[in-house]
């Protein structure tokens, strides 16, 4: 129920204000209590003062045979009959039925008494000392009744004095609580933070130390903060990583510009040498001349690879018809597809939008998916291209080979500088490579699909760049390829 830091504030909020408001109803009833105890404390006070009376009426009478003050004690005793009747549950609730009973009989006892004397011939008749007897059980009565009433004030007194206290005790008490849980739910993981972030701002990524279950705001916090912890720390490391691998490319290129010149020169001398002493040389001598060349041309093809994988300048971008930069990457490949007997399938939509991108760039990226696909398929096999626009703003390109597939454990490496599934001597690992970086340049991305056994698709998507429409080709077998 109070799973969030809101839910426990108001709470809290609503505890308080009926903790207030049940303190002003007993503060409200205690008044009430007390207002009612002494308006029936005056009541209880005229009881007892007509009873005294009532006594002082019956002394004049015995002593002067006063008549009239005989009539005044029995005038007193009506109200007082009066009073009690109004009083009676007041009486009983102080007293007990038992002593309430006891004291109407004596008093309805005295009554008749004095009322008989009225009656009387002479005085002599008169039995005074029942009489006395009588009042003075009535009189000890009513102010003992008295006492109790006034004691039971004192303590509504004293109950409405110590509510205050005791309900400063109780609030206390609640606040500490909140306190105990604001700082253990609150303050202490707001700590753990300000001291985790004193480390990731000085470079330690690791996750903070605190144990948090709950579901509350703060637990949410931490959770994402330890979330955002490990990307930090997996980031530094991929961070690290790539610039191993720029060092490494720069490393790199500088080897592949300092390669280039001997081989270069190579190539140029065992070519002269070829064309100048062939006719001289013997068909072994021919052979190892134009292995050298083979070699040389090889080696050269490794070191373009290297160096376009180190290039790190920005391509200038142009207007491009993907299509037309397809078909001139496919005249490249054309004597390798008519050799290894591969049929193309071309395939694109009816209009499609013009991109911006880097011709060269874009040559080198398809060149290498064609010469992938050729190499899967030595014993020929179909290429099947197909370009479509994709409703998220990108040109599709699909390129699809019918060759021996890929293994799922080497798909997630397929992308990685220098991997490669072929043998010693026949491939650098750099293509795929060199094509996933382009393109990324280009904003787009690359994605890799490969069952064993029945073939590979390698697409391409390459954002758009406006809603300018392209003319399709004619579907079918490529033009180029005619």
């Amino acid at each position: 129920m109070f799973h969030t830091i809101r839910s426990r504030i108001l709470s809290v909020f609503v505890i308080s204000l009926v903790f207030v408001a049940l303190l002003a109803v007993l503060g409200w009833l205690t008044v009430v209590s007390v207002k009612n105890k002494l308006e029936l404390s005056m009541y209880f006070d005229d009881m007892v003062n007509n009873i005294l009376e009532i006594r002082r009426f019956e002394k004049n009478f015995f002593l002067y045979h006063d008549e009239e003050s005989l009539k005044d004690g029995l005038s007193y005793l009506e109200r007082t009959d009066t009073i009690i009747r109004s009083l009676a549950s007041d009486i009983i609730r102080v007293v007990g039925p038992d002593s309430y009973r006891k004291f109407t009989d004596d008093f309805k006892t005295y009554h008749q008494v004095l009322s008989s004397y009225k009656k009387a011939d002479t005085p002599s008749s008169i039995n005074t000392e029942q009489v006395r007897a009588l009042g003075k059980t009535l009189v000890d009565f009513s102010q003992d009744l008295l006492a109790r009433k006034r004691q039971r004030i004192m303590a509504a007194f004293t109950y409405g004095g110590a509510l205050p206290l005791s309900s400063m005790v109780v609030f206390v008490v609640l606040m500490l609580a909140v306190y105990r849980m604001i700082s253990q739910q609150m303050l202490l993981p707001l700590v753990e933070i300000r001291k985790t972030t004193g480390r990731v701002a000085q470079g330690d990524f690791s996750p903070m130390p605190y144990e948090c279950t709950g579901e509350d705001e703060i637990c949410q916090l931490i959770q994402a903060f330890n979330r955002m912890a490990r990307e930090l720390e997996a980031n530094q490391e991929a961070l690290v990583q790539s610039r191993k691998i720029a060092a490494i490319g720069t490393f790199t290129a500088g080897i592949a510009h300092e390669l280039n010149n001997p081989l270069n020169n190579i190539y140029v001398t065992a070519e002269a040498l070829y064309e100048d002493y062939s006719e001289q040389l013997d068909p072994a001598g021919k052979e190892l001349i134009l292995d050298i060349l083979n070699q040389d041309e090889r080696a050269a093809d490794i070191v373009k690879n290297l160096l376009d994988f180190s290039r790190t300048e920005k391509p200038t971008f142009e207007t491009l018809d993907i299509a037309s930069v397809i078909r001139a990457t496919l005249k490249l490949v054309k004597n390798q597809i008519l050799l290894s007997g591969i049929q193309i399938n071309f395939h694109m939509a009816p209009v499609l939008p013009f991109i911006k991108g880097n011709l060269r760039n874009l040559e080198q990226v398809f060149l290498n998916l064609f010469l992938n696909a050729i190499q899967a398929m030595s014993s020929g096999g179909t290429i099947t291209i197909t370009l479509i626009s994709d409703p998220e703003g990108f040109i599709r390109v699909a390129v699809s080979d019918t060759g021996t597939g890929i293994q799922p454990e080497d798909l997630e490496r397929i992308f990685e500088p220098f991997y490669t599934t072929k043998g010693v001597g026949r491939g650098t690992g750099l293509g795929l490579a060199v094509s996933y970086a382009l393109v990324k340049k280009h904003g787009g991305r690359i994605e890799v699909e490969s069952e064993v056994g029945v073939g590979t698709t390698f697409t391409v998507y390459l954002p758009i760049q406006e809603e300018e429409k392209n003319p399709a080709a004619v579907q079918g077998k490529d033009p180029a390829l005619r």
